[in-house]
């Protein structure tokens, strides 16, 4: 009888309501986030700096997804992955500084390599290796 009240009495909707409206909030924060840091790098100097590559990492996510079944009715799941591709740079002050590259670009650099870094605030450029 409770459960009568909980999904027929309004209760269901005003959480089902809640939840929507959580998910919209967060969907439109990681929107404005995004915009803004897209916006930052945009307006930052591009910059070239002597750097050395002093570390190298890799992130691989996994997805695994229902199939809710095609024509024929058959069931399964498929799987996906994801690969994103991280190098720190240490500059002449010292500092660090970790970009998102793109693998190709990963796959050319070596730990110890000394070159010119280029980048636009947070956003990878550029690195040419001296000989």
């Amino acid at each position: 009888m409770i459960s009568d009240v909980f999904f027929f009495g309004g209760g269901f909707e005003i959480v089902f309501f809640l939840i929507f409206i959580l998910v919209l909030c967060i969907i439109v924060v990681n929107i404005v986030r995004g915009i803004g840091q897209w916006n930052k790098n945009n307006h930052s100097p591009r910059l070239t700096v002597a750097a050395t590559v002093v570390a190298k990492r890799i992130d691989v996510s996994h997805g695994h997804h229902n199939n809710g079944g095609d024509i024929t009715g058959a069931q399964g799941s498929y799987t996906t992955s994801s690969t994103s591709y991280y190098v720190t740079f240490q500059v002449e002050s010292g500092d660090r500084i970790e970009f998102l590259i793109g693998g190709s670009e990963y796959g050319f650099l070596v730990e110890g390599d000394h070159g010119q870094l280029s980048f636009q605030g947070s956003r990878y450029l550029s690195f040419e290796r001296s000989l």
